[in-house]
């Protein structure tokens, strides 16, 4: 059974949906965020601030790595997790990938909305979040757009099988 990876921006929906997307089809749900914060033992706005966005970036493509093709899981990935050392390639490699394609204007909605600052590269409370969210989704949209499945705007876990369709 194929792995199933979510990209998409920090708020996109990736952790809240996989873990229904996993119950579904009785898949297993992985975060790799979390993975990274039980490994490190400290939250990852502290790796950034402690050991920088590149120990980061590294810590992702080590976590990444240990996924194998087949496992029959739902991986809920960070929202840079694709865009560096060629982890879209590796993700493609090991099972289907959905792009979670939700507005910068929406995504800054959704971070406003949460208490915590757990978004280390943007300030829920900056009030030109939207604009700094929509400057790095376009950087990003050249690799999110490699993934086989891109759904558009809020999304649930029904809508996310229905386009899953025949690549399970």
């Amino acid at each position: 059974m194929k792995n199933i990876y979510l990209i998409g921006m920090p708020s996109s929906g990736k952790s809240t949906l996989g873990r229904k997307l996993a119950n579904e089809l009785h898949y297993r749900f992985v975060d790799t965020d979390k993975i990274i914060t039980r490994e490190e033992n400290r939250a990852i706005a502290l790796i950034f601030e402690q050991s920088g966005e590149g120990y980061f970036r590294e810590a992702e493509a080590r976590v990444l790595r240990t996924i194998r093709a087949g496992g029959a899981l739902v991986v809920a990935t960070g929202g840079g997790m694709p865009c560096f050392h060629d982890n879209m390639a590796y993700i493609k490699a090991t099972g289907v990938s959905i792009f979670l394609d939700v507005s910068p204007e929406m995504l800054a909605e959704r971070m406003a909305a949460h208490t915590l600052r757990d978004r280390p590269m943007f300030d829920n409370h900056d009030p030109e979040l939207a604009q700094k969210l929509r400057l790095r989704y376009e950087q990003r949209l050249p690799i999110y757009a490699q993934a086989d499945i891109t759904i558009h705007g809020p999304a649930n876990e029904q809508a996310l099988l229905r386009e899953l369709g025949n690549w399970l």
